[in-house]
């Protein structure tokens, strides 16, 4: 397959600039997600590899070579888009076949139709193979255009939100799906998406992308576990991490002087953090309801999500999220007491939202 890597890129439309300084780097088959929010360069990032825009600055290299000059047909790139690029007069065979007809590639008619076969058995379309896609779903739409971009078997699979006009069932089906077939074929694949769970779920590697510029990547637990800065803390998580102004106080975290202090174990920095303006993060399921913890709170909000509920808690003009199991009975307004686990509290700065542990 391939290995990618794009150096110092920016890419300028007009007095726009959609991409600044962006330095990427997708090992050879690894699963890497794109998360950003609309407007953040997802999608230039990926019509810039695909060969259908050129940078303003910077290189793109496939596999150590430096690409800038090549079309779009010689990277063998393929790319799968939202909107479902199907001929719908065409049956889904002959939309499959389609790709293997160019007068680039030239593939024997007996390897055409192996291949076909091949890529519908996968995923599981052979009995929609002489149908018209005008007469197919939203989701087998979907999986005939991911056919369309495997059986060519390109160098290197780009997925701009293949997903988002599913609805939620079919979503959560495909994304594992998709993720099996990557690890089948073996493939590059860059997925770009807004949706943080999708980012979780399915990628080995996570690059999160705000108004051109790659904030942090790593691993999902990585990514999770660590933010940077309070920009990934948002984006990351459901719900995403507390974030709570406050101050640190020989090792405790002091939100509201008296009514909400809490410790911050070995996660609060030794040197120079004492009554500096902070952000304490907390994630949602390390903070713990429980009868005779230090901080009273009202219970402003219950979500019942099955297996667990997602509980607001308010303390004074506070409010942050915690989890709570199903059979926790939890009333709106009812009076409780919280405690958080001290270890995995994150500090970040308040001036520069950058977490104390990355600041170095």
């Amino acid at each position: 397959m391939a290995h990618i890597q794009l150096k110092t890129i920016t890419k300028k439309f007009g007095g726009h600039t959609a991409l600044k300084g962006l330095d990427l780097e997708i090992q050879d088959g690894e699963f890497f997600v794109l998360l950003g929010e609309t407007g953040a360069g997802k999608t230039t990032t990926l019509r810039l590899i695909a060969g259908l825009e050129k940078p303003t600055e910077g290189k793109i290299f496939i596999d150590g070579t430096d690409v800038g000059d090549w079309g779009a047909a010689e990277r063998d790139v393929a790319l799968v888009l939202q909107q479902y690029s199907l001929y719908p007069r065409y049956t889904v065979r002959e939309n499959l076949e389609f790709p293997l007809k160019s007068k680039i590639r030239r593939v024997e008619p007996a390897e055409i139709a192996e291949r076909v076969t091949r890529v519908a058995k996968t995923l599981r379309i052979e009995h929609l193979l002489d149908r018209k896609t005008d007469r197919l779903s939203g989701g087998e739409m979907q999986r005939v255009s991911i056919g369309r971009a495997i059986v060519r078997k390109p160098r290197v699979f780009l997925m701009d939100e293949p997903l988002s006009a599913l609805d939620a069932k079919l979503r959560e089906a495909l994304r594992t799906e998709l993720k099996n077939l990557q690890m089948h074929l073996g493939a590059t694949f860059l997925f770009v998406t807004h949706d943080q769970i999708e980012a979780m779920s399915m990628g080995d590697k996570i690059g999160v992308l705000d108004k051109g510029r790659l904030v942090q990547t790593g691993t999902p637990k990585e990514i999770y576990s660590n933010p940077l800065n309070t920009f990934v803390a948002r984006a990351v998580g459901s719900p995403p991490m507390n974030l709570l102004d406050g101050t640190l106080a020989s090792g405790r975290a002091v939100i509201a002087p008296k009514s909400f202090e809490l410790p911050c174990g070995s996660a609060a920095p030794a040197r120079g953090a004492d009554g500096r303006p902070l952000v304490f993060g907390i994630r949602p399921e390390d903070v713990v309801i429980e009868a005779g913890a230090p901080v009273e709170a009202i219970v402003h909000d219950v979500e019942n999500h099955g297996v667990e509920k997602i509980v607001t808690l308010r303390v004074g003009d506070w409010m942050l999220h915690a989890t709570a199991p199903a059979r926790v009975d939890l009333a709106m307004e009812q009076t409780v007491r919280f405690d958080w686990n001290p270890e995995k509290v994150a500090l970040f700065d308040r001036a520069t939202g950058v977490s104390l542990r990355h600041a170095g």
